[in-house]
């Protein structure tokens, strides 16, 4: 490479590393390898050269360009993580100080009640099973025995989906949990204590309803379990959950085809809004033999009781919420009371 090549070489690579910036180092491109830069005069003066120097100077002209470029693309490099480098630590977070809004995240009240009452129960000895949300017709309402002409089994009542199982068996949207308790007692054997919340889904809508809600249910089977166990664990929830051992709980006789004999539970209530006045709170009773044997189970032998009660119902009776939507419309200022 002839002195004039080295001297535009080192030129070049001289001004393209103290070039402050991409726009900069782009100029200065411009001045070397642009229209009328110094190595593409050199090039444009190959046309006046015969044959022998043309291609002798061609050779250190291209060489003397790939240097450039090599040189230009390594400070375009620089320039690029240099920018990035500085942009980060502008950005950069000392993690050794404190986080700031520290009190500003909340835990949702429905799951405040929803943990609190996995603990009472898991406390007593039950554990904890979910399921799927869409459910088949016979675990939904066959195996407990719902009759064929069960209103609920209605399109008024229940979300049905278009697809069936491979068997040919409707689906829908599960409205209740106790589909899980069926599936759980099906795998095990007892004694099976379990409770089962999760969402579930009918076809109602309004300030005291929504068509997707929070239930949980449970489940106790075994040989010598009566309708005595059942209040007892019952009352002694709602104690725990409602933090008072001054509590009225009566049993009030219903119908669940599930469950025979029935009961509706409600709790008196001695002070707020709801003072001197009684509101149901759960549906219990004993498992019915024919559900006991769709479990699988000897119905002669094994006894057993179940109860469900609604998540959103407990929480607002807890909390003194008196407006179902407020738990699904992300109100902050609602939410930031339940700090913890």
């Amino acid at each position: 490479m002839n002195s004039d090549l080295q001297r535009i070489v080192f030129q070049a690579e001289t001004e393209f590393k103290s070039a402050k910036s991409l726009p900069e180092l782009e100029n200065t491109k411009s001045l070397f390898l642009g229209k009328k830069g110094k190595l593409t005069i050199q090039f444009n003066n190959l046309k006046g050269l015969d044959e022998a120097h043309r291609k002798e100077l061609g050779n250190e002209l291209n060489l003397a360009k790939k240097t450039i470029e090599k040189t230009l693309a390594s400070c375009r490099k620089k320039l690029v993580e240099d920018r990035i480098a500085k942009k980060l630590k502008s950005q950069a977070i000392d993690i050794s100080l404190p986080g700031r809004g520290l009190n500003s995240g909340t835990i949702h009240p429905l799951s405040l009640s929803l943990r609190r009452i996995g603990e009472i129960f898991q406390g007593m000895g039950f554990e904890v099973a979910e399921g799927p949300e869409i459910e088949t017709d016979w675990f939904n309402f066959t195996a407990l025995n719902n009759p064929k002409d069960h209103p609920a089994r209605s399109m008024q009542d229940t979300f049905y989906i278009e697809n069936k199982d491979e068997f040919g068996q409707n689906l829908l949207l599960r409205t209740h949990t106790s589909p899980v308790q069926v599936r759980y007692a099906i795998d095990n054997e007892p004694p099976i204590r379990v409770i089962s919340p999760g969402k579930t889904y009918r076809v109602d809508n309004d300030a005291t309803h929504s068509p997707m809600f929070h239930q949980i249910e449970g489940l106790w089977l075994d040989e010598t379990i009566n309708f005595s166990n059942l209040k007892g664990v019952y009352i002694n929830f709602l104690k725990e959950f409602f933090e008072s051992t001054n509590l009225q709980v009566r049993f009030r006789p219903s119908y669940f085809p599930f469950t025979e004999p029935s009961a509706e539970v409600d709790m008196k209530f001695s002070n707020g809004p709801l003072k001197g006045k009684w509101l149901e709170v759960a549906g219990a009773g004993m498992v019915h033999p024919n559900v006991v044997a769709n479990f699988g189970l000897q119905s002669k032998k094994i006894k057993g009781f179940a109860f469900g009660m609604g998540l959103e119902r407990l929480t607002m009776l807890k909390f003194g919420i008196n407006d179902l939507r407020l738990f699904f419309e992300n109100d902050l200022r609602f939410l930031r009371q339940f700090q913890c």
